[in-house]
């Protein structure tokens, strides 16, 4: 019979008879609280401000009729917040790819990306707009109207309105504001929920169909979190809009 080895221990190692989970990396906030609070600044004041007047009827700007006028105030909005997080990513030496994750190293993940934002589409409009519509979308349509644009110059800027929205609310509300929620509570599933609570509190304008909106907020951060990137929910966000302001240019009707 030859000798049996026994075993020895690995210096450092412990030998229990159950192995350790590997620590969970623990999620980090990009910015302070107070940051938080001036990028959502713009985001609330324009929202109690579109909630009180149906909209931004009274957000004329120089030489520019009231529909030029309100998309120019949505972009600075939109750009502005945009530009707080630029700022406090690149403080810590970190660029905004950091909050959209993913790239297309190609035709193919673009389409790829491109047929689950319209294949989310798909989704929205089976879950989403009955919804809406039990909640009283059909009582806006009257002040859409005011909206949607009705010459091209109009739809022109409309339309870099509508690009820049699938951008900026995807990176702002699922990239930033789910990082910063996420990383406060230490869950990513409350930090989906609030920054789907927050979408719906920032679109004052459509008053109970808010409700509608913030559940579609929690669909595209669940939509993020399975593909691990903002791109999908970016393209579907963007190709809503834009067809939203098409149709309502072409047939006259929003």
């Amino acid at each position: 019979m030859g000798q049996v080895m026994t075993p020895q221990p690995v210096r450092g190692v412990s030998m229990s008879s159950s192995a350790v989970p590997a620590a969970v990396p623990r999620i980090e906030p990009v910015a302070p609280w107070w940051h938080t609070l001036l990028v959502m600044a713009p985001i609330a004041v324009g929202s109690i401000a579109s909630g009180h007047q149906h909209g931004y009827p009274n957000a004329n700007l120089p030489g520019m009729g009231p529909r030029l006028s309100s998309y120019l105030t949505v972009l600075a909005i939109e750009w502005v917040p945009v530009l707080l997080i630029w700022l406090a990513l690149r403080e810590r030496g970190l660029s905004l790819g950091t909050l959209v994750s993913g790239r297309w190293r190609g035709p193919r993940d673009f389409f790829r990306d491109l047929g689950l934002g319209v294949a989310f589409l798909g989704i929205a409009v089976v879950v989403i707009d009955p919804l809406g519509a039990l909640l009283g979308a059909k009582a806006l349509e009257g002040s859409l109207a005011h909206v949607a644009p009705r010459t091209v110059p109009e739809l022109v800027v409309y339309l870099v309105m509508a690009l820049s929205a699938g951008f900026c609310e995807e990176l702002i509300f699922r990239g930033y504001l789910t990082r910063q929620f996420s990383a406060w509570t230490g869950s990513v599933a409350a930090g989906i929920l609030l920054q789907g609570i927050a979408f719906g509190l920032g679109h004052g304008y459509y008053r109970w169909v808010m409700v509608a909106v913030t559940v579609l907020a929690w669909l595209l951060g669940l939509l993020a979190r399975w593909r691990k990137s903002l791109l999908p929910g970016m393209l579907f966000h963007a190709v809503q809009d834009v067809l939203g302001g098409v149709v309502a240019f072409v047939t006259g009707h929003p």
